[in-house]
């Protein structure tokens, strides 16, 4: 081999070394940001699967990777590596795409059930008073969650395709106004829920160590102001 030969050869194996020890240095906060995005979804969408989505970006960010360009791997790499978790949660959305009715009625019985009885149904109860099969109960029930749990900035990837940075900040200037129009509406403990949920982020669990109130009643209340602003908003 010639020296020149020898030296590319050399500068492409430092190159991908550096690009595998970029994604395993990140892995973790990569992991960090999958948990915590977790712990507003449903139970049934799992975090290693969004681990596995963010990884698997994570390389395809290393691979790409110039230093000479952008000399912040993870500041490159964070909102891209989030964008693909959500680009993931807005995949499984099929079935509110599909049958929006369904959504809508599972979420008014789920209403209707909390009110008399303090605690959400089964899922075997909806599928059984609605007449559907438990497995779609499931799916519409979750794509109605993905889309009320997630924190206001997350909110607005998954209404439809990424806008332009300007629709982005109308979208979002609007959808605090529809926020604060909905609170004004509400009682005082309700809009401390809202302000601890989405402003200062705190999860289910949290806001009810603080507020001595059941997660499945924060849930309630928090799903029952998204619906209010996502339905304004249209």
């Amino acid at each position: 081999m010639s020296t020149e030969l020898a030296a590319i050869a050399s500068y492409a194996t430092n190159q991908q070394e550096l690009q595998n020890s970029l994604a395993v240095q990140y892995l973790p906060a990569v992991k960090a940001m999958a948990h915590r995005l977790k712990e507003r979804l449903p139970a049934s969408i799992e975090a290693s699967d969004l681990i596995s989505i963010g990884a698997e970006e994570l390389i395809k960010l290393a691979r790409r990777y110039d230093s000479e360009i952008n000399d912040n791997f993870w500041g490159y790499a964070k909102k891209r590596v989030h964008g693909a978790m959500l680009d993931f949660l807005r995949s499984l959305d099929t079935v509110s795409r599909g049958d929006r009715k369904l959504i809508k009625d599972v979420e008014k019985l789920i209403i209707s059930y909390f009110g008399e009885h303090d605690e959400e149904p089964t899922n075997e109860f909806l599928a059984q008073n609605l007449g559907e099969d438990v497995g779609k109960v499931q799916k519409a029930r979750d794509a109605g969650d993905v889309g009320t749990l997630l924190p206001l900035d997350e909110q607005l990837h998954l209404f439809g395709e990424e806008e332009s940075e300007t629709e982005t900040q109308i979208l979002r200037d609007e959808l605090i106004a529809q926020v604060q129009a909905a609170l004004s509406e509400m009682s005082e403990r309700d809009q401390t829920i809202i302000q601890l949920y989405f402003y200062d982020e705190l999860n289910l669990k949290e806001i009810s160590e603080v507020l001595d109130i059941t997660e499945s009643r924060i849930s309630q209340i928090i799903k029952s102001v998204a619906r209010r602003v996502r339905e304004r908003i249209g």
